[in-house]
């Protein structure tokens, strides 16, 4: 994986603090409010100073009990998982993040105890403020293909894992507003794989106001460093349908492509 960051654009978002997104929030609203999404325009900010530390950085170094009293204190709704091999602190979603629910396409009954649906707590914190930020474009769900990927069956017990097998990872593959319609990231994003999805030069083609959104979407995020990965449909033919979101214990950098 390479561990470059894509280029951003001049539209300035203002800075994350404290973990939270609520500048960038506001300002994205009165982004689209304003009309301000021509895909000529670029997509995301300056990123932030390298010393400035992202709420992913920041996750990533909580240990369980810290993450938790984290979340209780926001007000998650979650539930422990005594164990899942790889997962550091491993926890269940029980309902939706600030208005936002996040699944997989299986019937509620099966992803009660789905494997799935397991997220690690630091990924459910910047889940959290995903959903700040969703929330100002009216999404209301959010489908995933998987978030935990269970380890084989080789793996230590005791070992730490990254990425889907840490449950610190999340495909989402859609999103659905309060209205009924949705933006799919397959059908909508109108990427070019190796071509550049934040920046003055990033352009969807055909530039829809879907395609713009969803633009608008993945590269806020990666502005406010809510994740340290964040892959689209251009970085590679495996990420034509999803946006790969994921928190990384132990690193200072962050990247979108």
């Amino acid at each position: 994986m390479r561990r470059t960051l894509g280029r951003f654009g001049p539209i300035a978002l203002g800075r994350v603090r404290n973990g939270r997104v609520a500048r960038v929030v506001a300002v994205a609203v009165a982004a689209i409010a304003s009309g301000a999404g021509d895909a000529r325009a670029g997509f995301g900010a300056p990123p932030p100073a390298e010393h400035d530390e992202g709420p992913a950085q920041r996750y990533g170094r909580l240990d369980r009990e810290a993450c938790e009293e984290e979340l209780t204190a926001r007000g998650v709704p979650f539930a422990p998982v005594e164990e899942a091999r790889g997962v550091l602190a491993p926890v269940r979603l029980t309902g939706p993040l600030r208005g936002v629910s996040f699944h997989t396409g299986a019937p509620a009954a099966v992803r009660a105890s789905s494997p799935w649906e397991i997220v690690d707590c630091r990924l459910a914190l910047a889940l959290d403020d995903f959903a700040l930020l969703l929330s100002a474009h009216d999404v209301v769900d959010v489908l995933h293909y998987s978030i935990y990927r269970p380890p084989p069956a080789k793996w230590p017990a005791d070992k730490i894992a990254s990425r889907h097998l840490g449950a610190l990872a999340i495909d989402a593959a859609s999103f659905t507003k309060k209205d009924g319609s949705r933006l799919d990231v397959e059908h909508d994003f109108h990427g070019r794989v190796g071509a550049d999805t934040c920046g003055a030069g990033a352009t969807p083609i055909p530039a829809t106001a879907e395609a713009i959104e969803l633009r608008q979407i993945v590269c806020d995020a990666a502005q406010a460093k809510l994740f340290n990965v964040a892959l689209t449909p251009d970085y590679n033919w495996a990420h034509r349908n999803h946006f790969h979101l994921e928190v990384t214990a132990g690193v200072k950098w962050s990247m979108v492509h």
